[in-house]
């Protein structure tokens, strides 16, 4: 019989468990395991707002396209994170198992990162999933995982915003001897996409053809991080980050974050961030990016205000499937193309003060300018995203979330686009 993806990863799990229990049969190790399985249902629309039988009439734009993206998937995560045994160096597994199903698509509508498709017809596959694994070793405050990793850090960090998330491989550290002192230091080798199920070498993002960044065709089996994160108390935290895509870009980072409290339910919270890439061998990579978000609290709401600018022969570098790590990365767009400046204003809801819990609301407007076309003219751009989220916090469907993500995105020099996503969720604690 052949079995399906999730069929795989549950008797796979089922058998690593039972080979590994055993042995490792200590007190903390089953009392601090955690399980559960997310359940969710995921709807892409982008209508396109271009007449695909014209010519292009704007740098960037393409006479070969299609009118709409639309793709409906149902995705399952299984996600397992046992405690440590006991002693001097604590041993542990984490495992995830990923399944997903194609519930609506076609090889027209096809391409929204949502489902696998066929590398050879462009044919979106019934179903696509992984199982991956994670030996983790604990002495005092220091933590290493060797395997499966999903890194949330400024240089590297996974994108949970589809179906199914990003995965890496390979080796993290984090250590936390110092007290208010995050040390994190680690090397992947290989990517496993939002929608693969391959383990692949990594590439540089080319999000923009403007953006003075090849790769494309250029790749690398080995990514290096590290980094350090100070919270000097309960108001200030300076970070600096370090990442080496081999052969491709070196990158520095550094972050800000200061709250200010202002009077009781009020404050103003200062996330300051810059950039450093250069090129690393195979790349003509030369940005500097500077971002400075300002968000001020009052009870339930929350405004901000984003400026972010780049400088240097390129746009910004990051890993293609990373989540780049810009105050005006959004929806979309990430306004980084050469020289850009963009603005960006941001308005949130908190629907707990009025008796709705669980309720949220979000809007913002981002512009950007300055940088030049192809054809020797200015570009511009925008984008204007709404977000309503809704997770039920108690009764029999306590932790049913409910999210909707729109998002407008209008440019002189690419395709103009409307979007839409509907995410349904349930997670399901297990143990």
């Amino acid at each position: 019989m052949s079995l399906t993806p999730l069929a795989r990863a549950v008797a796979l799990a089922t058998l690593g468990a039972g080979m590994i229990l055993p042995s490792l049969a200590q007190a903390d190790f089953v009392k601090d395991s955690k399980a559960s399985l997310e359940l969710r249902n995921f709807y892409f629309n982008r209508d396109i707002r271009e007449d695909v039988g014209s010519p292009a009439t704007t740098v960037g734009k393409s006479t070969d396209r299609v009118s709409k993206q639309e793709e409906w998937g149902q995705g399952f995560i299984a996600r397992y994170e046992s405690g440590f045994t006991e002693g001097t160096i604590g041993v542990g597994v984490d495992a995830i198992g990923t399944l997903g199903l194609q519930l609506d698509s076609g090889r027209g509508t096809s391409g929204t990162g949502t489902l696998l498709r066929d590398r050879e017809t462009g044919e979106p596959q019934d179903s696509y999933g992984d199982l991956g694994a994670t030996a983790k070793f604990k002495a005092s405050k220091s933590v290493l995982k060797v395997g499966t990793l999903m890194p949330a850090l400024p240089t590297i960090s996974g994108v949970d915003n589809r179906l199914l998330p990003t995965s890496y491989q390979g080796g993290y550290l984090n250590s936390q001897e110092i007290a208010g002192l995050s040390v994190d230091l680690g090397m992947v080798n290989r990517i496993n996409y939002r929608d693969s199920q391959d383990h692949q070498t990594m590439v540089m993002a080319k999000t923009s053809s403007l953006n003075g960044v090849p790769g494309s065709a250029s790749d690398s089996d080995q990514f290096v991080f590290g980094g350090l994160t100070y919270k000097w108390n309960s108001e200030l935290t300076t970070a600096y980050h370090y990442g080496n895509l081999d052969d491709l870009y070196k990158q520095h980072i550094f972050n800000v974050v200061h709250v200010l409290p202002i009077a009781d339910g009020q404050n103003l919270k200062t996330d300051l961030r810059y950039a450093k890439s250069s090129e690393d061998g195979d790349s003509n990579v030369d940005n500097n990016a500077f971002g400075t978000m300002l968000t001020y609290t009052l009870k339930a709401h929350k405004l901000g205000l984003g400026y972010q600018s780049m400088t240097g022969d390129t746009g910004y570098a990051f890993i293609n499937g990373n989540n780049p790590f810009l105050v005006n990365y959004v929806q979309i767009g990430d306004f980084s193309n050469t020289d850009e400046q963009s603005w960006q204003v941001r308005y949130d809801y908190d629907f707990a003060t009025v008796g709705i819990p669980g309720l949220t609301f979000m809007t913002r407007y981002i512009s950007g300018d300055n940088f030049e076309l192809a054809n020797g003219s200015e570009g511009k751009e925008w984008e204007r995203n709404i977000e309503l989220k809704y997770v039920i916090q108690e009764g029999s469907l306590k932790n049913l979330g409910l999210h909707w993500r729109n998002a407008h995105m209008r440019s002189n020099y690419a395709d103009d686009l409307d979007e839409n996503r509907l995410i349904v969720s349930y997670t399901l604690p297990l143990l």
